[in-house]
Order: C-alpha cells, then structure tokens, then sequence
C-alpha cells in the first residue's frame, strides 16, 4: 500500500512541476503556456486552467504527504518477541549415578571447576636481549 501512494505522490510531483513551468510569470519564466493553442482557448483560459490544475496538484500533493507520514509513523508498531525457543531452565535430577541436567547440560553438584594452570613466566636472564 506504502509503495503504491508513493508511486502515485511520485507522480504528482512530476505533473506539479510540469504544470508551474507551463505558467507564464510577470519576470518571463518559460512562458510555454502563454498564446493561443490553435484557437482551443485564450491566454486567459490557459491561465485559469493552470491555476486550477496547480491548485489541485499542490492539495493532491500534500494530502498524499501527509497520508504516507501517518502510514510511516503507523508502521513501526513495537513487536512481541517470540521467546518459545528460548531455553528453559529446569533442573533434573540425574539417576543414582549420573548427574543432573540443568536445561539439557551435564552438571555435576558440589564440585569446583578446576583451577586454571598456572604459567610461570621466564626468569629474566633467561630472555635473550636485542643487539
């Protein structure tokens, strides 16, 4: 739907420019629209015309600004976060035996991770000095 109004608010501003360059202003301007077009209608009937198709446009316009803000604004609506595959905590008590699963990994009760090995670092008159 978004995609559509922009297309349509596209265009209108496309004819919205067309129709400002056709009118004839008091410094000159393009002047396209002034003259007879081949006895159809007089200068002052273009610049009736022009006005009214600008005064259209310009309201078509800015309705469909402000229809495509509102559908803008509307779209960012806050999503629920779908948790169902989160992981559960539950704690099972293992057979006589084996040890408890606590949300499907091994856990062994009561005993203490083992410490991390200890790296001594090189005496000092063992690193070689740059020449």
């Amino acid at each position: 739907m978004t995609t559509f109004i922009l297309v349509i608010h596209a265009l209108i501003a496309l004819a919205l420019c067309g129709v400002i360059l056709l009118q004839r202003s008091e410094g000159g301007g393009l002047g396209i629209g002034g003259g007879n077009a081949g006895g159809m209608m007089t200068a002052r009937g273009a610049a009736d015309l022009l006005t009214r198709s600008t005064t259209i446009l310009a309201a078509l316009f800015i309705g469909t600004s402000i229809l495509l803000a509102v559908l803008a604004a509307t779209g960012k609506r806050t999503h629920v976060i779908d948790t169902t595959l989160a992981k559960t905590t539950t704690t099972t008590t293992g057979a006589p035996g084996r040890p408890a699963s606590v949300g499907g990994i091994q856990v062994v009760p009561n005993v203490a991770p083992a410490p991390a090995p200890a790296t001594k670092a090189p005496p000092v008159d063992s690193v070689p000095l740059a020449k």
